[in-house]
């Protein structure tokens, strides 16, 4: 039987770091259409929507090949809003209007446009492998290590992680290469079964199955610095990926 794939890209107006980053061009192209353009790619995903509040973004996303089925409601594009409510939105709409309901969703953030269909479609193969599992999630190594991390309680240091979590005595003071690995997720690649968005009510349930991504295609912009690394990047890229 046909898996359902859907693909489905956030992309609201109201981004603070890098103002309308979702549609600034990126070496040359809008930050929003390098998503697009691997979603299109993948062999996996068998449709591609995008979720925003933002005439313009909509109208740019359409041009690169996404479906624009609706409008985000303003409530859901704020600060302080969560993925879950995002996405619920979509699939609820897409279920009302169409009766559309995939078996799994790709949720692919446009801040991270160094990820390539091939991720995606890792991804997706990985969940399929996997029936335990609710979710895959993209992460990268960690570039600082979380057991060399601090709190500040009563104006002095405290271990962020309680020594008693991993039994290792001042793990602050040890090599890093002594330390067990530790990763971080990318922001680049969430393949999500559609079930445990909508009976668990969550981005990711209780098995999650990690997806390995270098740290070159695991850029996610969220400031001017990130931005511009991005960009030196991709500009590296764009040849290899035009011969």
């Amino acid at each position: 039987m046909a898996v359902e794939v859907l693909g489905m890209v956030m992309a609201r107006g109201g981004s603070k770091g890098v103002p309308r980053k979702n549609i600034r061009l990126l070496a040359g192209e809008p930050l929003v259409a390098y998503t697009i353009g691997e979603a299109l790619r993948s062999t996996y995903i068998t449709r591609r929507v995008i979720s925003t509040e933002d005439a313009e973004i909509a109208a740019v996303a359409a041009r690169y090949g996404a479906e624009v089925p609706f409008l985000r409601p303003a409530e859901l594009a704020e600060d302080h809003v969560q993925d879950l409510p995002v996405i619920q939105h979509c699939l609820q709409a897409l279920a009302d209007t169409e009766g559309y309901r995939p078996d799994i969703v790709v949720h692919l953030r446009p801040t991270a446009p160094l990820r390539r269909a091939e991720h995606i479609d890792a991804g997706v193969a990985l969940l399929l492998a996997t029936p335990e599992a609710d979710c895959v999630r993209s992460v990268t190594p960690a570039p600082q290590h979380p057991l060399k991390m601090w709190r500040i309680v009563d104006d002095r240091l405290q271990p962020f992680v309680p020594e008693e979590v991993y039994g290792i005595a001042a793990a602050y003071n040890m090599p890093r290469q002594r330390l067990p690995a530790a990763y971080v997720q990318n922001g680049s690649v969430d393949v999500v079964r559609t079930a445990t968005i909508t009976e668990k009510q969550s981005m990711t349930g209780s098995v999650i199955v990690p997806l390995l991504m270098e740290e070159a295609d695991s850029v996610n912009i969220d400031s001017l610095s990130d931005w511009e690394r991005a960009e030196v990047l991709m500009q590296q890229r764009k040849p290899a990926v035009q011969a």
